[in-house]
């Protein structure tokens, strides 16, 4: 099926959230497996896929920088809270036969292997799901930046954001019903409008090395692979 895809690499950025119990924290194994499950169906487009995924289900750093923990601390907490959830979602994969592994920037050998750019895309090329953890390695740099780095650094063709909404609007469309979905945007009016689709320094790094980003709802069951096979899903930001 290689040849009806539009992309053929895709880096999936998740947030901590898409893990989390019906009160927004912790693991829900549940929850995991329909991840999981997202995954599989990508994998048998034959698309390569690397997922970097956040932390904020189990560790929100601004909640210690707003007491006055020191912020590198913070960050670095953040960072082994993404390895947890790279080891949760690498077991749900593993349990439906997608072979994974996790890769982290902040070195821990008993449970991940460390990240190095040639092994993740070696891995990808054997059909294998990578899971990157621990951020860029780096306090001071969000989740959504390590995407966008390690898109680069794989090759991937599409960065796909995953979200709980099915795009980008102007507004919060669980708070405003008027809310205009955007079809298409530029990297430029993304960041001039404040719409946080990534960070500024996350969406700055893909405008300069062209790589497009596209923001839809993981929640929703087709829309992954309608996505890749090029239909019209969410909202594309690019040149």
């Amino acid at each position: 099926m290689d040849q009806e895809v539009k992309y053929h690499r895709v880096l999936l950025k998740l947030s901590g959230e898409s893990l989390a119990g019906p009160d927004g924290f912790g693991i829900d194994p549940k929850r995991a497996e329909d991840v999981a499950q997202r995954v599989s169906e990508v994998r048998k487009l034959g698309v390569d896929v690397a997922v970097v995924i956040g932390g904020g289900n189990l560790w929100r750093g601004r909640s210690g920088i707003d007491r006055g923990m020191d912020r590198a601390t913070a960050d670095y907490m953040g960072m082994l809270a993404t390895v947890m959830n790279a080891l949760a979602l690498m077991d749900a994969m593993e349990r439906m036969d997608l072979v994974t592994r996790v890769q982290s920037a902040v070195e821990m050998h008993a449970v991940a292997e460390p990240y190095i750019r040639r092994r993740a895309i070696r891995h990808l090329e054997k059909g294998r799901v990578v899971i990157l953890g621990g951020g860029t390695g780096n306090p001071y740099f969000s989740t959504d930046t390590a995407a966008a780095l390690r898109a680069m650094e794989i090759g991937a063709d599409l960065l796909i954001k995953a979200t709980k909404v099915d795009g980008v609007y102007d507004s919060d469309p669980m708070k405003n019903p008027h809310a205009k979905k955007f079809e298409r945007l530029t990297y430029m009016e993304s960041i001039n409008m404040r719409l946080e689709v990534m960070d500024s320094t996350a969406t700055t790094l893909c405008m300069e090395n062209h790589l497009p980003i596209l923001v839809l709802n993981l929640w929703d069951a087709d829309a992954l692979c309608k996505a890749l096979l090029g239909e019209k899903v969410g909202t594309l930001v690019t040149e």
